[in-house]
């Protein structure tokens, strides 16, 4: 019982952390002068500090690895795998720069650990997964 608290808490928090990155780099207009280069940063910076979490060494891995970091780590569920898939989709349309495609390609990678991870099929990953295949063919 303690255990499945415990579990659910840090689920609840990355949740958190993940909402909060995603509003401050694209949910508000207060942000104007913050560079993409710069959101990048923050979006790494507050998620090792406020959740452990090497966004840096997850760009670096392959599938298998990724998938491997992301079950072992406390607070990563499916929900919060998508979250983090849309934020890296999000950075990587934005992005005019040679990290666009390695952003959109780690988006793509994370919806597919989605896949092999859920039991349940999704039409919004689905079409996520789509709209990101779309954009990695134009560039």
């Amino acid at each position: 019982m303690v255990q499945r608290d415990y579990i659910l808490r840090e689920i609840e928090k990355m949740g958190a952390v993940m909402t909060a990155i995603r509003h401050k780099l694209f949910g508000g207009k207060e942000n104007l002068s913050l560079t993409l280069e710069m959101q990048v940063e923050y979006t790494k910076e507050t998620l090792l500090r406020e959740a452990n979490f090497d966004l840096g060494k997850l760009m670096d891995l392959d599938i298998e690895k990724s998938k491997e970091y992301l079950t072992d780590f406390a607070g990563f569920n499916i929900r919060n795998i998508e979250s983090l898939a849309q934020c890296l989709s999000q950075i990587g349309k934005q992005d005019k720069s040679d990290s666009a495609k390695k952003h959109l390609e780690k988006a793509l990678q994370l919806y597919e650990i989605c896949n092999l991870i859920s039991k349940t099929w999704s039409l919004e990953r689905e079409e996520n997964t789509q709209a990101i295949k779309n954009v990695l063919s134009n560039i």
